[in-house]
């Protein structure tokens, strides 16, 4: 198979150009020598930086512009390095007629159904108020409770969702999980799914659940689809879990119910503003767990969106169409 040496450009986060380690640097490694490879320079005119390109990898679709791409006249693909495209201008690719591809969920399944699992194991055994008792010198306090026989309620079966429940499963957890796919026998034998529906039956898993987390992409369907209603409707033990898109739950109508007791707790790896405000009351509260949007921020996901990327790259060189393709 004839292939060819592609100019591929590179563009860091806008913000954090630090992230290049790992995210970048593992891309190099897994291209090796077969491409020519750049990184893109702000400090330097941009059309000439683009002139050549074949093809573009932008992390986490956010540091591409309207600009980068009237100027990068030759490139045969935009390569998104991450899964989520909420921040990325699509439409504007799309009149253009360019190709996007981006790393899908089962890139970063196993870092994000971690950390779910890490959060639900938290606030099971209340870490929080663990560590306030132990730094007073205190022991036997406070009293955690376990999960086997609980019912975790997964929405959004796809990827992590899936990684999620093989987990959970482990621990006795009940399964009821909501898609809008077909799930069929064989995957309910597989998990050891109990319940399976479709978004129609939404409510009726969230007021069943003592867990429920959530595993969707962020659009105008998913945008607040844990409301204020749907929160008043889970049980006052019961936990929330949000390792995917901060706006996928109501944050002020989950503060509230937090703050009249009537919410076990939350953990919470995204948000609705980012960075959120700290100050909020919602962060000040012993039964909610949050971390810096770090879910997919391991080692492995890096690897593995990087060879998702580079397998794009060398199927470009060798004329095959790329995978993943959103645009």
């Amino acid at each position: 198979m004839t292939t060819k040496r592609l100019n591929v450009l590179f563009l860091p986060h806008p913000t954090r150009p630090e992230m290049f380690n790992p995210w970048g640097e593992d891309v190099v490694r897994a291209l090796g020598d077969r491409h020519n490879f750049r990184v893109y320079d702000k400090t330097k005119p941009l059309a000439p930086q683009f002139a050549a390109v074949d093809v573009v990898i932008d992390h986490g679709g956010s540091a591409g512009t309207r600009e980068m791409l009237d100027a990068a006249g030759f490139a045969q693909l935009w390569q998104v390095l991450g899964t989520g495209l909420d921040h990325f201008d699509l439409d504007y690719w799309r009149a253009k007629q360019m190709p996007v591809a981006n790393c899908p969920g089962p890139f970063s399944a196993t870092a994000l159904a971690e950390c779910a699992m890490m959060f639900i194991l938290m606030l099971a055994r209340q870490y929080p108020i663990g560590q306030a008792t132990l730094k007073r010198g205190e022991l036997y306090d406070p009293l955690g409770f376990e999960l086997e026989g609980l019912t975790l309620g997964i929405v959004g079966f796809g990827a992590s969702g899936i990684e999620l429940a093989k987990r959970a499963k482990v621990f006795g957890l009940r399964l009821a999980v909501i898609d809008v796919r077909e799930v069929g026998a064989a995957e309910v034998a597989q998990f050891g799914l109990d319940f399976v529906g479709k978004p129609a039956d939404l409510d009726q898993v969230v007021a069943q659940a003592d867990i429920l987390s959530v595993h969707l992409h962020l659009n105008r369907e998913t945008h607040h689809l844990i409301d204020e209603r749907r929160l008043s409707l889970m049980k006052p033990t019961a936990l929330l879990i949000n390792v995917a898109r901060g706006a996928l739950v109501d944050e002020a109508a989950l503060e509230k119910a937090l703050l009249a007791g009537k919410l076990g707790g939350a953990g919470l790896d995204a948000f609705s503003q980012e960075p959120p405000n700290l100050n909020a009351p919602l962060f000040q509260l012993p039964n909610v767990i949050a971390t810096p949007h770090i879910a997919g921020m391991t080692d492995g996901t890096s690897r593995k969106r990087a060879q998702c990327c580079v397998d794009n790259v060398d199927r470009i060189a060798a004329g095959l169409a790329p995978l993943y393709l959103v645009a």
